[in-house]
């Protein structure tokens, strides 16, 4: 199978028209339209306006020599056959040009409605979402290539329902839990009713610390997702850890191995990796997301572990650029689950982009970015992981959550009154290394 070369987007964070065609509110707009929620108090209304102009930008990946696109569908979107008919156009004209659809069918929107009726912590919106899973498929059927089933569940739970830094903003964390085990089982529901072939994508965390630190962190951020969806059952240390917390009485019998669904590939969203040390209980612990200043902690049953602000340099997210840790990610996935072919579906950064008086974007930093984590998938590859694809982070500047406009990821930049879009210096630099077909 030859390497895939893609790009990846989101549906809130580019479509737009966000009451057009009978889209109904998702927790994103609830949670963009609150005041304090996100910064200046953008929200995804119009984003990118992707929905109009996706003919566009169509071309603008068949000008990048793309193989593939990594979309996602909204699901509050579906509930309209105007909005099914949309990602119907969108996968035929991605085909007529050779490009590879791999559809996400959830990215973080769920439907504002289930959320009243309790949100990923009820056991009900798994079934919900399988329901969805099986309309879509059948609607688009053997067009799309690959079918993923959740983008970064891990954000989705604790994010979401932990810290309250995501839609739909609550802080317990034994929801968040309980939301992680029901995203589990909604992948393992809508693995078995979609046609062709299936994968998730999780934004595992690269550790390094301490090694206990670094093992309580590990179960919950990666293991309480491979655990049940490659190895059939949820961790035993995780279990532990987290007992004063909750008594995972929502896993019910027969779960686990509903959630572990065959998995054509697994996806993997990497930006960099996470250092930990022991917490000695003492002054206010400062982190490196942010976390232990005074707000909600996403880190569920890691009281003790304190997050490290690792040496730079840094992205305009402030996070360590640092490609050695994706080439032990995805030889550490390789050694766990040899069997398990790996896509990387994410890998960018943010930069604070600039037109320039020549009118090009010179962003030299994020071309530097993204050779080096190339190259470091290269070395991975060469040590034996099986890397099928890579998808840059992202197609467009857009709607970054709760930075809203503030940060910039995309190879094409927006300028957002306008909605004008410019190449920037990475985008013709990544046409031109997908045209010479090198891994790294």
């Amino acid at each position: 199978m030859s390497f895939v070369w893609g790009a990846a987007t989101a549906a809130y964070q580019i479509e737009g028209a966000a009451d057009e065609d009978g889209r109904v509110p998702s927790i994103w707009d609830t949670y963009s339209r609150t005041p304090g929620r996100v910064r200046d108090g953008d929200t995804g209304d119009v984003a990118t306006d992707h929905y109009h102009r996706w003919a566009q930008d169509v071309e603008t990946m068949s000008a990048l020599g793309l193989d593939a696109y990594r979309f996602s569908i909204a699901w509050p979107r579906i509930h309209d056959q105007r909005g099914i008919d949309f990602y119907s156009r969108l996968v035929d004209a991605l085909l007529e040009r050779g490009i590879a659809p791999v559809a996400t069918l959830y990215h973080w929107d769920l439907p504002q409605s289930l959320e009243d009726a309790g949100g990923w912590p009820a056991r009900d919106t798994a079934y919900r979402f399988a329901e969805y899973a099986e309309r879509i498929g059948a609607a688009l059927g053997d067009r799309v290539h690959t079918w993923t089933t959740l983008n970064e569940p891990w954000c989705s739970a604790f994010l979401g329902y932990a810290s309250g830094v995501h839609a739909p903003g609550r802080t317990e964390p034994a929801a968040a839990l309980a939301a992680a085990h029901h995203l589990n089982l909604a992948h393992g529901l809508a693995a078995r009713v979609l046609p062709g072939p299936v994968s998730v994508t999780l934004n595992l965390h690269h550790v390094r610390g301490d090694a206990e630190a670094a093992r309580r962190v590990d179960a919950v951020a990666n293991r309480v997702f491979l655990g049940p969806m490659l190895d059939g059952a949820y961790p035993a240390d995780l279990l532990e850890d987290t007992a004063h917390i909750t008594d995972w009485s929502f896993v019910r019998d027969g779960d686990e191995a509903t959630i572990a669904a065959p998995l054509d590939v697994l996806g993997v969203n990497y930006y960099t990796p996470t250092l930990v040390r022991p917490w000695n209980g003492g002054t206010p612990r400062a982190t490196a997301d942010g976390h232990g200043d005074g707000t909600a902690s996403p880190w569920v049953g890691c009281d003790d572990v304190e997050f490290v602000r690792q040496p730079g340099p840094y992205t305009e997210m402030g996070w360590s650029i640092d490609p050695t840790g994706l080439t032990d990610l995805l030889l550490r996935l390789h050694r766990d689950h040899p069997d398990t072919p790996l896509m990387i579906t994410e890998n960018g950064a943010a930069f604070d982009d600039q037109i320039d008086a020549d009118g090009r974007i010179h962003d030299q930093r994020r071309i530097d970015y993204l050779r080096d984590h190339l190259a470091a998938v290269g070395r991975a590859m060469k040590a034996g992981a099986d890397v099928r694809g890579y998808f840059v982070w992202s197609l467009l500047d857009n709607f970054e959550w709760a930075h809203g406009y503030s940060k910039r990821f995309g190879i094409v930049h927006v300028d957002y009154a306008t909605q004008e879009r410019t190449w920037k210096d990475s985008a013709h630099w990544y046409r031109d290394h997908i045209a010479g077909r090198p891994l790294g």
